[in-house]
């Protein structure tokens, strides 16, 4: 990039109305001269760098040793073309994509030392869209330095995710043998990460083992107050022509462990394990209604009668599983309309029966 064309592009693209000399290639009215790594001089305005970064605008306003002395602001370390791209932008607020393609980490160092919030946020999301497994490391090692949170956050989510492939680059076994403490660091991510995961995992779990034991508890009370294909209450008949309900899974095996709690002979002796289950889920119950006297529910009255004798010496254990049951019952419910909608459609058999497509 020349000087020519460098001052054709800044004053193509600044705000104040100033007239530029295009066969000098110098532009009119420039007061300052930027300094790059490769000693070009690149002339520019000390009004329009003051007002784009305090940075610069301190550097000009400091005193200088002799006032005949011509005002120089050095900008090292950099391409010369990096250079010429920021003060491009301090003039003119934009940056192409093709120069943050060439220039995204140097502008980016350029804007954290020279406080050009702006750029800064232009450059953060566009070297984020320019992640790949080759530079992700060098991005990150940048990203802490010049205290850019989000594409740092980024880089971290890509180096835990494909940290086999990360491994092998160039990047991180420069990484390893000079920069220890950011390893540790990105190491301590994963594993944070993973502890993360298993604990949503975990936590899913458990909310899906709640939801089932509210829904057992609705099939119980359902089974015992109108009856459900082959089960039902004393006075009322089961009708063999009654097609599944919306919830055929559920009911369908509490039913089938109804029958056996009713036939078992091993329950009298408390060695049978199905027959337990039956009983912690009649307790359950109890310890969920709120009508027990008027509950057709089996037990329901003297489980709540029995809990209320023995309530100092109740397992915290049950009624920590009596409150998320209860809980998960509550968010299901709210959810419900939503469900609903997004159940599938009935369908009507010859004989009337309402049949669900599960």
């Amino acid at each position: 990039m020349s000087l020519s064309n460098i001052s054709d592009d800044m004053y193509g693209h600044s705000p104040f109305s100033v007239n530029n000399d295009h066969s000098s290639g110098e532009m009119t009215g420039a007061d300052v001269q930027i300094i790059t790594s490769g000693g070009l001089r690149i002339p520019a305005h000390s009004c329009i760098l003051a007002l784009a970064s305090p940075v610069l605008e301190n550097i000009i306003d400091r005193p200088r040793k002799h006032r005949s002395s011509e005002k120089t602001i050095p900008i090292l370390g950099v391409p010369c073309d990096a250079v010429a791209v920021f003060l491009r932008f301090l003039y003119s607020s934009k940056c192409t994509e093709e120069d943050m393609d060439k220039y995204g980490v140097h502008l980016l160092a350029l804007s954290h030392v020279y406080l050009v919030p702006q750029l800064k946020q232009r450059c953060t999301k566009g070297l984020a869209g320019r992640l790949m497994f080759e530079n992700v490391v060098d991005v990150l090692q940048l990203a802490r330095l010049c205290n850019a949170p989000d594409l740092y956050l980024k880089c971290m989510k890509m180096v835990s995710s494909n940290f086999k492939a990360i491994e092998q680059t160039e990047g991180w076994k420069f990484l390893q043998n000079h920069d220890p403490w950011l390893e540790l660091e990105i190491l301590q991510f994963i594993d944070e990460a993973e502890t993360r995961k298993k604990r949503t995992r975990r936590h899913r779990e458990a909310q899906s083992l709640y939801l089932q034991l509210s829904e057992a508890m609705e099939c119980l009370e359902h089974i015992c107050t109108e009856g459900c294909m082959s089960v039902g209450p004393y006075d009322v008949e089961p009708s063999k022509n009654r097609g599944p309900c919306s919830k055929f899974s559920t009911c369908q095996g509490l039913q089938l462990l109804i029958r056996h709690f009713a036939t078992c002979k091993r329950r009298v002796n408390g060695g049978c394990l199905r027959c337990k289950r039956m009983w912690q889920l009649l307790r359950l119950h109890s310890s969920i209604c709120d009508q027990p006297d008027a509950c057709k529910v089996p037990l329901c009255r003297q489980f709540k009668l029995k809990m209320q004798q023995e309530k100092k010496r109740d397992d915290a254990r049950w009624r920590l599983l009596v409150r998320k049951v209860v809980s998960a019952k509550a968010i299901s419910s709210l959810s419900l309309p939503k469900r609903k909608r997004e159940e599938p459609r009935e369908a009507i058999n010859h004989s009337g029966v309402r049949m669900f497509e599960l």
